[in-house]
């Protein structure tokens, strides 16, 4: 009984940080339509918010580079260094946001900064999302570590639902002039407040007892992603992560938390507030579900979560996109259809935490769960956004972008299918 409560403290103050990176990281997404007026030309609207798309998509892009920096910095150093430099980073960035002028003001440089301060936010989420997996799993109970870890995967939904909140409470209580002059500056200069509070938390934080024993022994890697790449299980299982698991969350979360509202805002052109009120409700929905994979996934096996998840996101995204249109006077079908795809993200990140380090041996586990899980984040799903609004910008059919992200759903459905192993129980001591 008595670990139950270190373990809370340990992921509470390790959940608090990364729900601050997330919700900093969000605040861009959550704003892409606005920050396409408010940073690029205002003439050509398709194109802004293309442009907006875009550099959002850039911070998830120079992520694995964040990864191989800080995940070989955690396997040779420690877990807790890395979160005090990645919150550090992450929260001067953010703020940094809500100071610039807009295009209006600075033409093309303001754009250029906001570019700048949006790959440096990257870096440091990069660093930040293996190393809060690798933690959280290290320190789980083994017979609850799916449902204990599964708390993680929340910081992402905390962190929508916290910068939508605040924006559409802005959006409500100011004038649309008001808000465009200075209120979405609001969230980001907030972060500061977020910012030391989450050093607090993590300041706390004790060293992993995997990184700790490995210190002991002198087993500590000196080049762990050279390590990674030499290993051949290591190696193929970092390819899996990148097609697989890693490559399906992704996509189902920028498919369901982040191109929804969009969508919704751009295409069925329903009232941003309402949007906003959707995705808050959505987003709860998350955090119950989430839990309850993980949870399932001690009892039955992460594989079988995990395949679920990718099958239902295979089969739901283009027929649920396209019936947003038609349904979109009842909002009640729309939130059941949004509940769909909400469905299939928990089904695919309550597992993931525990699944991703039970994958690797402790020497590399940090450098090789972050570098592959922040290429396929980065790289599929960050970038999923503006492919599909790219596509659909060149076909003139919005629905024809939702088929890049149904064929990655597939590519990491048949992957895992073949070559994903049943991890649950593995000692992370080895």
């Amino acid at each position: 009984m008595s670990q139950a409560p270190s373990y809370k403290r340990i992921a509470l103050a390790a959940c608090f940080g990364t729900f601050i990176e997330w919700y900093d990281f969000l605040t861009f997404a959550t704003l892409a339509v606005h920050f396409a007026v408010l940073f690029f030309p205002a003439d050509d609207p398709v194109a802004g918010l293309l442009y907006s798309l875009a550099t959002f998509g850039m911070g998830m892009v120079v992520r694995p580079l964040g990864a191989a920096l800080f995940g070989s910095f955690g396997d040779r150093h420690g877990r807790k260094q890395v979160f005090i430099a990645t919150i550090a980073i992450m929260g001067v960035a953010t703020f940094a946001v809500g100071l610039l002028p807009t295009h209006a003001q600075w033409g093309w440089w303001a754009t250029g900064l906001l570019l700048a301060l949006r790959l440096i936010q990257g870096l440091a989420m990069g660093g930040e999302i293996g190393g809060a997996n690798v933690y959280l799993a290290e320190h789980a109970p083994v017979a609850q570590r799916g449902a204990a870890t599964s708390v993680l995967q929340w910081m992402g939904g905390l962190g929508i639902l916290a910068s939508t909140a605040q924006i559409v409470l802005l959006q409500s209580w100011l004038s649309a002039e008001a808000f465009a002059s200075w209120g979405w500056r609001v969230p980001f200069l907030l972060s500061a407040v977020l910012l030391l509070l989450s050093f607090k938390a993590r300041l706390a934080l004790l060293e992993s007892p995997v990184f700790t024993g490995l210190q002991s022994a002198h087993k500590v890697s000196r080049s762990p992603l050279k390590d990674c790449l030499q290993d051949p299980q290591t190696r193929s299982r970092m390819w899996l992560l990148f097609f697989g698991v890693s490559a399906g969350g992704g996509v189902l979360f920028f498919s369901s938390q982040v191109y929804t509202a969009v969508y919704l805002k751009t295409v069925v052109q329903m009232n941003p507030i309402t949007v906003g009120w959707l995705s808050v409700a959505s987003t709860l929905c998350l955090f119950p579900l989430t839990y309850l994979a993980g949870a399932w996934s001690d009892r039955i096996g992460r594989r079988p979560v995990v395949l679920t998840g990718l099958l239902l996101g295979v089969v739901a995204v283009l027929p649920i996109y396209s019936l947003l249109p038609l349904l979109a006077e009842q909002l009640w079908a729309v939130f059941a259809l949004m509940l769909v795809l909400v469905v299939a993200v928990a089904l695919v990140t309550g597992p993931q935490t525990a699944l991703l380090s039970e994958l690797f041996n402790a020497r590399t586990r940090y450098t090789a769960v972050g570098l592959p899980h922040n290429l396929a984040a980065g790289w599929m799903g960050g970038l999923s956004p503006y492919m599909v609004g790219l596509i659909a910008s060149q076909t003139g059919v919005p629905l024809s972008g939702l088929v890049y992200p149904s064929a990655l759903l597939l590519m990491a459905l048949l992957v895992c299918y073949f070559y994903l192993p049943e991890t649950r129980g593995r000692d992370l001591n080895n």
